[in-house]
């Protein structure tokens, strides 16, 4: 008599190959992109250990000082307009970020995204650990870590565009939502460790707090060289479906290839050849801002990566100057956000895919979003149990629209009808939408830098406004999307043409 196989064996082989492959690019992705969210965060977590306030803290006897104010302060961060300072080092990389995601989508279509993503990796590790290495070289100079920011953003930039552009490859429409909402939860993990990571050295030795950083996401730079699998075909496994077309001329008899006729289906009539020669070129900047919905989301998305990074940036320090906590306790509060921002992420995908509404989903949490930001202002740190709670809630409104947008709204526009099937678009869309967004998480820290001057209420107030702007931005299209619920226009689930 035959033994019954084992459950793991059973439980092994009841889930096919292609699904394995799947599973397998799903998680390696996610650690690639917590990695580079890992090695942003340090400086967040730095900046009340460069700057503090030093009647607090205990002053080596044999230290001969010459302002009490400002003896435990890293120079040039010990001047009154350290702020300002900050405001520098944070839009030196967030503007070259934002400037550098523009092109890098453009080189993601052309060049291998396993050598892409290695590449970019390695060199952002190695500028991580610069960064960190000018506390033991002791460095004062503003323009050694202005420098330094800026080299990481450009390098930064070969991260999203590149991982968007593998997953859209492994994964169809159907629950895109779900999966990608799940998948972006990359962010607030990577956010959360790098608190937790810079955490842990930024009271004895804050240069750790970015060698540490920058080592993990080089070697995960490593990982990717040896194990990135780009596409399902390189391994034989059975592409997705990306529209509902597809699953329509899989059961059409091949058309003859020595015809010249055009063959009709739904409406959309093409030519083999031609089909064939599009798979073959890379879409051109100007023909991925046609796409339908590609301006709208990529303009809404300005404003709400203003508001989540202005959050990523400052949140610590804000803490910090409110509550009275010190650097670790107030880095440790901050991914309260990040956690809220985890379940926001899923919670809009698990909505947009059930509805089939991805602007309405966004345009509903953004607009819940700003009274939400308001109350935190005001009773957020009245108790602990407050602050955890709308830390929360804060995080998951605030982050649920970022994550829908850059992940299953870029993925659907990259994939988008409009294309016939032309799948080296997914890079491009995914850089134009995170690159306009880049230009709002550059602006907020900026301006909360300079605006925080006057008082962290008027930071709110610039918070707030981002998220209404935002919101009016994506009009247009949740007003599509509610005529089509109502049956005026055809809808289908997930993103449709607009």
């Amino acid at each position: 008599m035959k033994a019954p196989l084992a459950p793991g064996i059973r439980f092994i082989t009841y889930i096919s190959r292609d699904s394995w492959y799947r599973g397998f690019i799903l998680v390696l992705t996610f650690l690639f992109y917590t990695a580079y969210h890992l090695s942003r965060k340090p400086i967040s977590i730095v900046k009340s250990e460069l700057h503090r306030n030093c009647s607090t803290a205990i002053r080596p006897a044999d230290l001969n000082i010459t302002n009490n104010a400002t003896w435990c302060d890293w120079q040039p961060f010990d001047q009154d307009n350290y702020q300002t300072l900050f405001g520098v080092l944070d839009n030196s990389f967030l503007v070259a970020y934002a400037i550098g995601m523009f092109f890098s989508g453009i080189f993601g279509e052309r060049v291998s995204l396993r050598y892409y993503l290695s590449f970019g990796m390695v060199m952002s590790g190695v500028f991580t650990c610069l960064f960190g290495l000018g506390f033991y070289l002791n460095i004062h100079t503003l323009w050694y870590y202005a420098s330094i920011q800026i080299l990481n953003g450009l390098m930064q930039t070969t991260g999203w565009p590149a991982v968007v552009a593998c997953v859209g490859n492994w994964f169809g429409k159907g629950k895109r939502g779900f999966i990608m909402g799940v998948w972006n939860s990359h962010t607030s993990v990577g956010n959360i460790l790098g608190s937790l990571i810079a955490g842990v050295f930024v009271s004895s030795s804050w240069g750790m707090s970015f060698i540490v950083p920058g080592l993990i996401i080089a070697s995960t730079g490593v990982l990717c060289f040896f194990f990135l699998i780009e596409r399902p075909e390189d391994v034989n496994c059975a592409p997705p479906q990306h529209h509902v077309r597809d699953a329509e001329n899989a059961s059409l008899p091949p058309k003859n290839a020595s015809s010249g006729d055009r063959t009709s289906n739904s409406g959309i009539y093409t030519e083999s050849q031609e089909v064939e020669e599009d798979h073959s070129k890379a879409i051109s900047f100007l023909g991925a801002l046609r796409i339908p919905g590609v301006v709208e989301f990529s303009l809404c998305l300005l404003f709400a990566k203003l508001v989540s990074y202005t959050f990523l940036y400052w949140l610590p320090l804000y803490i910090s100057n409110i509550a009275h906590f010190d650097a670790k306790q107030a880095g440790d509060m901050s991914t309260l956000f990040d956690v809220g921002g985890i379940l926001g992420g899923i919670l809009a995908g698990l909505a947009s895919d059930y509805t089939g509404g991805r602007a309405t989903t966004c345009w509903v949490m953004l607009i819940l979003a700003a009274p939400m930001l308001f109350l935190y202002n005001y009773i957020g740190q009245s108790s602990l149990g407050t602050t955890i709670g709308m830390l929360l809630l804060c995080g998951g409104l605030v982050n649920g629209p970022y994550a829908l947008i850059t992940t299953a709204v870029s993925a659907d526009l990259g994939t988008h009808e409009c294309l016939r099937g032309n799948s080296r678009a997914l890079s491009t869309v995914t850089a134009i939408i995170d690159g306009t967004g880049s230009i709002g998480a550059a602006l907020g820290p900026l301006f909360a830098g300079l605006i925080s001057h006057s008082g962290w209420n008027n930071v709110f107030y610039m918070l707030i406004s981002a998220d209404v702007l935002a919101c009016l931005l994506l009009s247009r299209l949740v007003y599509k999307e509610i005529r089509g619920w109502c049956g005026h226009i055809p809808r289908a689930r997930g993103f449709k043409e607009i």
